[in-house]
């Protein structure tokens, strides 16, 4: 059945175009063509044109010495000696972080099975699988080194033979410390400790990495189609392996099925697909399969959090201490490298809770197995659930509630500066936790679980409370001393001779909805529809140098640069028609598509004045340039939205399968440009939580070979799993960002684990049982309580 050309129905009408379209829900102009099979994607593109297809040949062992790599006559092999680009070498500036070199292909040693050693292009995709079964390659096996453990062990080989400067295969080994902590921990009444781990985590995309590379024959500039993240910076690497000037190549991303940022790193990949492409003159393109997805395409989130926190017996946290390791894999990821994880996890301790001193270490240990990028919420689920954990431990052992004990240490007085240095905008901490109790009858859960129990139920509930930073500005990346520091948007925003409104931002949606909220936050500054507003993006020619897409980043700070560049144009319309109306601009509104005298019907259009500005430019007033547009910076220091979520599950003592029976989250992300939207980022995060708590997970085996490259054995979750997620929203107006909106795109991710895994525990509490380590399998839960079982025993 034929799909109909629709456009999606935008609230119009005078009366409701006079209200401000900033709050409202109207419906994502990106929706319809990807609703009715009308996208354009990377893939759709290749096919569309006589393009050659590669395929990887990627290495089957996790450390080896590459010996040969040889292919039969007739099939088109490239392999690193082929290749003159220079090694992805992303940095910190900071002694505890030691620079690794990628190599584009591997050259003399393979690191991580699925690492790729060599390439072959056919006419289509099977033929290219095809050449690739042909391909030899001989690899002698070295030891490997597969867990945290392996690689520190003495003597343990050493991924990258370089100079480590604490511990052989530590690539990070970070500390801070405020100058009163030992005095606090001292002085504690009690000191509690709690571990908790994650399983290795794959973004799973349902659109796996694609690329298609064309050649301008009349100017030999390149143009790079492709599912990425940050456009611009991504060019930036390219051309720095390449040694191209950046002006010779064109970044454009399409339609993007899921990134979550696992398409944000540079892709070793695309060097060897520009670099053919240029060698041959035509255009070449690679669509990545699932199992090369699981195998290559970036890990993330296989951390260790041990956690002590110092408290006194009214249980107020006083101090406390991590200990924390992240295994990053092989390499590390351009631009941000692999210390994401483990200063993320270190510095973003204690959430929202006001802790006044503080001691971290964080480590990033090198393994033989695929690199780690940021996933969405990057380490902050796992470091959520340490928290979350330690709060509940403590509150057993204090002989207090687990909503009192919150209360008693979530920040309360804003802005409040973290023992880290981070400063927390105002939020709702406590308004959040009293809204969760309210919405939640602890009461009746109480009597729904003694009365399951008498019939060999266990019935759990449990809730979990953060903050989510947002938004941060060149200032906060400075600060982790990235040799490439991102921050900043910039806009350009100009009307066209017939009144309509383009936007074009450095920022790179893919899925967030972005162009429909920019819309209504630029249609409330110029008093125009939104629909007459067309927004510009991921195009490395047609938009200002930007960061892209990441860390729940774009509404606030392309969102606060559309908001200034709309101020400034905003004065520009109401000069031409005070000019035109014979008035003081201070008495001229925007509204409704026009410009009008305030308290008259006397009025001018938009359109009409867009026109002037460009065909009678002669008639404008003096001072004012010829056309409407305006160009604006934002740069913000960042912003805190809070949560708390709370999940209500069932667990089978029979089997250790867990079933969620209620789910309900307190969101406040300040002002809400559309509801709707909000909510949907909400969701879709709260989905992938539940697979990061209960399903989902990357298993290697004792030689490094990944076991679980399908979707048999990885498991997201799906409709059946995924519970009704009831949403309630408070909205803390903040003035750390010019829209009042704060982000929320990672929250619902970050949230799920802790507030399940507590779920289960209080579920488990009977059986003395306790489960520490995510996803909280079946088999992971019937272990814990076998371990109670054979405790109980020993003990009697």
């Amino acid at each position: 059945m034929a799909c109909a050309q629709t456009t999606p129905t935008v609230e119009s009408t005078k009366s409701q175009a006079s209200q401000a379209w900033v709050g409202r829900t109207i419906p994502r102009v990106e929706d319809p063509p990807l609703l009715c099979g009308q996208g354009t994607f990377v893939a759709d593109i290749a096919a569309g044109d006589n393009c050659l297809y590669a395929a990887f040949i990627r290495s089957s062992v996790a450390s080896g010495r590459l010996v040969s790599v040889t292919a039969p006559p007739g099939v088109h092999l490239v392999v690193a000696a082929d290749l003159t680009a220079k090694p992805i070498r992303p940095l910190l500036l900071r002694p505890e972080y030691v620079p690794i070199d990628m190599p584009i292909l591997a050259d003399e040693v393979v690191r991580f099975v699925g690492e790729p050693v060599a390439a072959v292009f056919g006419r289509t995709q099977a033929e290219a699988e095809d050449a690739a079964e042909q391909v030899q390659v001989e690899i002698d096996r070295l030891p490997a080194v597969v867990s945290v453990a392996d690689a520190l062990a003495d003597g343990a080989p050493l991924v990258h033979p370089v100079h480590f400067p604490t511990d052989p295969n530590v690539a990070i080994d970070a500390r801070r410390e405020t100058d009163g902590f030992h005095a606090a921990m001292k002085a504690a009444d009690r000191r509690i400790s709690i571990q908790v781990s994650c399983g290795r985590q794959s973004a799973m995309p349902m659109e796996a990495r694609a690329s298609h590379v064309s050649i301008d024959r009349s100017t030999g500039r390149i143009t790079l189609t492709t599912t990425a993240q940050m456009p611009h910076v991504i060019r930036t690497g390219l051309c720095d392996s390449l040694g191209i000037p950046e002006d010779q190549l064109r970044v454009v991303v399409p339609d993007v099925g899921g990134a979550f940022g696992a398409k944000q790193p540079l892709a070793r990949e695309d060097v060897v697909l520009i670099h053919v492409a240029r060698q041959l003159g035509r255009s070449v393109a690679w669509i990545e399969t699932r199992e090369e997805n699981f195998l290559a395409a970036w890990h993330s989130r296989e951390q260790v959090y041990q956690l002590t926190g110092g408290f006194s017996t009214d249980g107020t946290l006083l101090c406390l201490q991590s200990e924390i390791t992240s295994d990053v894999g092989a390499y590390s990821c351009y631009p941000v490298t692999f210390g994401v994880e483990a200063l993320m996890a270190m510095n973003e301790l204690p959430g929202p809770y006001a802790c006044p001193e503080y001691s971290g270490h964080s480590r990033a240990i090198l393994t033989n197995k695929c690199p780690v990028a940021p996933y969405r919420g990057v380490a902050r689920p796992v470091l959520t659930m340490a928290m979350e954990r330690l709060m509940e431990v403590a509150a057993a052992e204090l002989g207090l509630g687990r909503v009192e004990i919150r209360l008693k240490n979530v920040v309360k007085e804003y802005p409040h500066r973290q023992a880290t240095g981070f400063v927390i905008d105002p939020s709702s901490h406590v308004e959040a936790l009293e809204q969760a109790v309210a919405a939640t009858d602890f009461d009746a859960h109480a009597r729904r679980k003694e009365e399951a129990a008498k019939h060999g139920r266990l019935l759990g509930i449990g809730m979990s409370v953060f903050s989510e930073s947002s938004g941060f500005g060149t200032s906060a990346f400075a600060e982790r001393k990235m040799a490439i520091t991102p921050g900043y948007e910039k806009v350009q925003m100009s009307f066209d001779p017939s009144g309509n409104v383009v936007l074009r931002i450095g920022a790179s949606p893919h899925g967030q909805g972005l162009r429909t909220t920019l819309s209504q936050i630029v249609a409330d500054e110029l008093g125009v529809d939104p629909s007459r507003v067309r927004v510009i993006h991921s195009d490395t020619d047609a938009t200002p140098y930007g960061w892209g897409t990441f860390a729940s980043r774009s509404l606030v700070i392309a969102g606060g640069a559309s908001k200034l560049a709309g101020a400034k144009l905003r004065e520009q319309i109401k000069a031409i028609a005070a000019s035109m109306l014979e008035c003081d601009a201070r008495d001229i509104r925007l509204r409704d598509g026009n410009a009008e005298v305030t308290g008259t019907s006397v009025r001018v259009s938009i359109d009409e004045i867009a026109r002037l500005a460009h065909h009678n430019s002669q008639l404008l007033p003096e001072g004012l340039d010829v056309g409407l547009d305006a160009t604006a910076t934002y740069d913000p220091k960042g912003t805190f939205s809070n949560s708390v979520h709370v999940a209500e599950v069932e667990v089978d003592p029979a089997t250790g399968q867990t079933t969620i029976l209620r789910y309900l989250v307190i969101e406040d992300a300040g002002v809400m440009v559309n509801p709707q939207i909000v909510e949907g980022q909400i969701r879709g995060g709260v989905a992938q939580g539940i697979g990061n708590a209960l399903y989902e997970e990357l298993l290697y085996d004792e030689r490094g070979v990944l076991t679980t490259t399908s979707l048999l054995d990885f498991l997201p979750p799906t409709m059946a799993e995924v519970p009704t997620i009831e949403i309630q929203h408070l909205e803390t107006i903040s003035d750390f960002t010019v829209t009042g909106a704060k982000g929320v795109g990672e929250g619902g991710t970050m949230g799920a684990p802790a507030a399940i895994l507590n779920a289960i525990n209080d579920a488990l509490a009977s059986t003395g049982g306790a489960v520490t380590h995510v996803p909280a399998t079946p088999q992971r839960v019937r272990e814990a309580i076998r371990q109670a079982q054979r405790g109980k025993e020993e003990s009697a």
